[in-house]
């Protein structure tokens, strides 16, 4: 039976519900220690399909590529504890303040170093841009057939994949070949919860500067135990080009961020009839609210 090789983009992400005066900087970046970090949403519904093909394919492996600072490794953790098989940080200042461009260049760049792969999936988009650009850009850059808006992986063969997608007006089914980029959308069944015994496993697993400045002595866990060091790569291990990172590659600026709360200034009560039903209809047509 084939084996796949899957690797899921994820990201951590602010929290955007609790988006307040301190959540830019005076450089126009996120002030990502102002925000409680999570999983990006619907990276995990991306993960949940790798995961399912893991499931109905023994051998296959799971490997979560995330891009960030350092406790960005939290979701590579929580992506173990789900059923993942290990992980990639790509950390480095020159990272820094990356937008979709620079991003999927880094991205893309550590791909093409782990060369042997089948599928790669992502979330359709990150709560903290919303521009659903990085997976297609990472596409483009592989030059990888991609498909976008993917709701169930409904058949995976040795050499193509087909998907169900959803649509505005309906769903679409798509044949793609492997290897191949697809995105994910909430609408996609919610990520399995952790599993305990997955916990028990890898929950002294870190990256080389996690256990740097760690107080405890674990050197001899990590050697007993390799599958607890999470991979940590730098500008240097991706053999990228500095001027295609951080600000100096990321042509888009963010010019201000602010938290808006709709607040209703009038409230009518409407009994549940159909007389009152219709008289709010005609005040709101007469107003021009509708219509």
């Amino acid at each position: 039976m084939k084996q796949f090789k899957i690797i899921v983009l994820a990201k951590q992400v602010p929290d955007t519900r609790n988006v307040g005066k301190d959540a830019m900087k005076a450089d126009g970046t996120v002030n990502r220690a102002a925000l409680p970090a999570i999983f990006n949403p619907e990276d995990l519904n991306a993960l949940e399909q790798a995961l399912q093909v893991k499931d109905q394919f023994p051998g296959s492996t799971v490997t979560v590529l995330t891009m960030g600072p350092g406790r960005a490794a939290d979701i590579i953790r929580e992506g173990l504890f789900r059923g993942a098989d290990d992980g990639i940080l790509l950390t480095d200042r020159a990272f820094a303040g990356s937008d979709t461009l620079a991003t999927s260049y880094a991205l893309s760049r550590a791909i093409a170093k782990m060369k042997d792969y089948d599928l790669i999936v992502c979330g359709r988009q990150a709560i903290d841009g919303d521009t659903a650009q990085v997976g297609p850009q990472v596409a483009e850059k592989l030059n990888l057939p991609q498909v976008t808006y993917v709701e169930q992986i409904q058949k995976v063969e040795n050499k193509s994949i087909t998907l169900k997608r959803r649509l505005d007006n309906g769903v679409e089914i798509v044949k793609a070949p492997i290897p191949s980029v697809f995105t994910v959308t909430s609408s996609a069944p919610p990520c399995r919860s952790r599993n305990a015994q997955l916990i028990m496993k890898y929950k002294h697993a870190k990256t080389v500067s996690e256990r740097q400045d760690a107080n405890e002595d674990y050197l001899t866990l990590y050697s007993e135990r390799p599958y607890l060091n999470i991979n940590e790569w730098t500008v240097n291990e991706v053999d990228a080009e500095a001027k295609q990172l951080g600000l100096s590659g990321s042509p888009t600026k963010v010019k201000k961020i602010e938290n808006i709360v709709l607040q209703a200034k009038e409230s009518k009560a409407v009994e549940a009839n159909d007389a009152e039903i219709n008289l709010l209809m005609k005040e709101l047509i007469d107003s021009h609210t509708l219509g």
